[in-house]
């Protein structure tokens, strides 16, 4: 762990022991999908020996799931807490991983992988709220950005140690990662299901829409034009970035460029390593700018990625020039994704209201997942296909698009959500204005 984590850890403990909790609860999650998320379809594919077809449905299922359960997840949230919703996605998603790693046939796979999807999504928006209840709004960009930043460690060795255990010709060793996945799951719900977190604010956030409190649910969010416009720019960037890394960049890669998946998973480290020691740097770079301008920056910085790209591709002769472009590729990515932390995550706690907390981080965790599942099958349709320049022009316009759409989201958001400072020196002059014009 390096000495600027252990900086943002212990800020963490001043916070109170529910968000040390919820952090903990978080890094141990995210290690067990580490274990697990990059072997499944190898695991029904080849360990399972059903093809990929099969394996293509598992994970259709598993997205089809979140859509399924979200809209009562936030219900749920808002009505009962953060944590019952979270202590019963977890115990659903440790029965749905256990059962996965024992499955043989395509039936009971594609159950499994629906309780294993219905549970994690449901524990995704219970954490945000969580770590919004256990924070103020000076200290919930830095706390989601240690979430994501811990995260990504926690996938990263699980990833690492998973790696060394997997083989293929052994269907038990991949039994023993979807155990070891069950367990992390129910030492989420130990640790973070026990967090005594502060309960609802009693005061409206301030917003455009979110404030008025109209309507019940999913129709406040439908009736929020600044969240909407949020959930579109967020979809997009689901799509342009999450949804690609581990399925069409990587096919990508492997099929087109020809890289070896040692040289893969040499890529992937870059941008996990590229994440934690540039996270806790960036947040405090962008603690005085408008968020709005880190989501643009992000997509600035993803032109980079997808131009190394398409260098990768024209050059793929060259071993040690397109393993170079690759790993830049995924570096780049880890660049944009530190920028984006502090951003999504805070602006949705600071657009609703504090009744409907669950169901506007819900929405959010549905349009995110929604988007993830539609990604990889475009983007693997494309490769697939042979048309990489396609591909990668596609995702070029997808990504100047986030760009614009960052900063057209900016007049629709109050200077709060938007992290807009205005400091002494822009004070002064309006005060001598109107002092001359008295």
């Amino acid at each position: 762990m390096t000495g600027t984590v252990k900086q943002w850890v212990r800020r963490a403990d001043a916070a109170g022991g529910p968000l040390r909790r919820v952090q903990m609860g978080n890094a141990l999650s995210a290690f067990g999908s580490g274990f697990t998320m990059p072997y499944m379809f190898v695991y029904v594919d080849q360990v399972r020996g059903l093809g990929s077809l099969a394996a293509g449905m598992v994970f259709t299922v598993f997205a089809l799931a979140a859509l399924a359960v979200l809209p009562f997840t936030g219900r749920g949230i808002d009505r009962y807490g953060p944590r019952p919703v979270l202590l019963a996605g977890a115990a659903l998603a440790a029965v749905g991983a256990f059962a996965f790693g024992q499955a043989a046939t395509a039936p009971t796979l594609l159950v499994s992988s629906f309780l294993f999807g219905a549970g994690i999504t449901a524990c995704q928006p219970a954490l945000a709220t969580m770590i919004v209840r256990s924070t103020g709004r000076a200290g919930r960009s830095r706390a989601f950005a240690l979430q994501f930043t811990l995260v990504n460690l926690g996938m990263g060795i699980g990833a690492l140690v998973g790696g060394q255990i997997v083989d293929p010709a052994d269907p038990a060793s991949l039994t023993r990662l979807f155990t070891i996945e069950a367990l992390t799951l129910l030492g989420l719900a130990l640790v973070a299901g026990t967090a005594r977190v502060p309960q609802a604010e009693p005061v409206p956030a301030a917003g455009h829409g979110a404030g008025q409190g109209q309507g019940r649910g999913l129709r406040t969010v439908l009736k929020d034009k600044a969240m909407l416009r949020l959930c579109l720019l967020a979809g997009l960037i689901f799509f342009t970035c999450y949804g690609q890394f581990e399925s069409g960049v990587a096919a990508f890669a492997t099929d087109t460029v020809g890289t070896a998946p040692s040289v893969l998973g040499i890529a992937i480290g870059a941008n996990a390593l590229t994440i934690v020691l540039l996270q806790m740097v960036v947040v405090r770079l962008t603690e005085r700018r408008r968020r709005t301008t880190a989501m643009a920056a992000a997509g600035v910085v993803w032109l980079g990625a997808w131009t190394a790209a398409l260098v990768a591709g024209l050059v793929r002769s060259d071993a040690l020039a397109a393993t170079v472009a690759v790993v830049a590729v995924y570096a780049l990515f880890g660049v944009g994704e530190s920028l984006l932390a502090p951003t999504l995550g805070p602006i949705v706690a600071d657009l609703a209201p504090a009744r409907l907390l669950g169901t506007y981080n819900a929405a959010h965790a549905l349009v995110k997942q929604t988007a993830i599942a539609v990604g990889p099958a475009v983007g693997v349709l494309l490769v697939g296909a042979g048309t990489w320049p396609l591909y990668l022009l596609a995702m070029t316009a997808c990504t100047v698009l986030i760009v614009v759409l960052a900063v057209r989201l900016r007049g629709h958001l109050t200077p709060a959500q938007d992290n807009a400072v205005v400091t002494v020196a822009q004070v002064r002059p309006v005060v001598r204005e109107l002092q001359t014009a008295a």
